[in-house]
């Protein structure tokens, strides 16, 4: 049976493990905006990897069962695989869930794991920044090929790199407003935020 100090006690546990999570997100109506995309991107990226579970499904039964390959499907479980990881890729920024190594940050107090996170997200803000017009080009390459076996233009999936770099441009700059609003707040507003 599970008590409410077990799951406080577990809820502590989990966020010692993330150290990055006491960096407060935006409340309110920008919060709310927040939460809604980063579910409807979520939603996208789930979505995309039942698709390739199916497809992938679908090309394991008809190598069984029908007298043909079905070669459209690995073409289409891979197309679905690179947008999954372009639409998760901001919300995973997000989250703080890319791989990392965390030699120091256990150390940190409050206000240097926000001004942490901000110099992160500005990095990250600024490469994608940088690449993003690259990543358009690329995309313009797509417009005179199609796909081998499915004939669909790859602009589509090229555009999946513009997708990527759009939305971690996004989430930096989320990210980095978020750690320089938790880095500016009086400590009090620290102190209240950790209770």
């Amino acid at each position: 049976m599970t008590t409410p100090e077990h799951k406080a006690l577990e809820q502590e546990a989990i966020d010692s493990l993330d150290t990055l999570s006491v960096v407060p997100a935006f409340r309110g109506q920008v919060g709310r905006l927040i939460g809604w995309i980063d579910a409807l991107f979520t939603g996208l990226a789930v979505m995309a990897l039942v698709a390739i579970a199916g497809t992938v499904l679908l090309q394991i039964s008809g190598r069984l069962f029908l007298p043909f390959p079905m070669a459209w499907t690995e073409e289409l479980s891979r197309y679905l695989f690179v947008y999954m990881v372009a639409l998760s890729a901001g919300v995973v920024l997000r989250r703080n869930r890319n791989v990392n190594v965390e030699l120091f940050h256990h150390c940190l107090g409050p206000r240097a794991r926000a001004g942490y996170q901000a110099l992160v997200c500005l990095l990250i803000g600024g490469f994608a920044w940088i690449v993003l017009p690259y990543a358009w080009q690329y995309a313009q390459n797509g417009a005179w090929q199609t796909s081998p076996t499915l004939k669909v233009p790859m602009l589509y999936i090229f555009f999946s790199t513009v997708v990527m770099f759009v939305l971690l441009l996004v989430y930096s700059a989320i990210g980095f407003l978020e750690g320089m609003a938790a880095m500016l707040r009086r400590p009090a507003d620290h102190d209240a935020e950790a209770r």
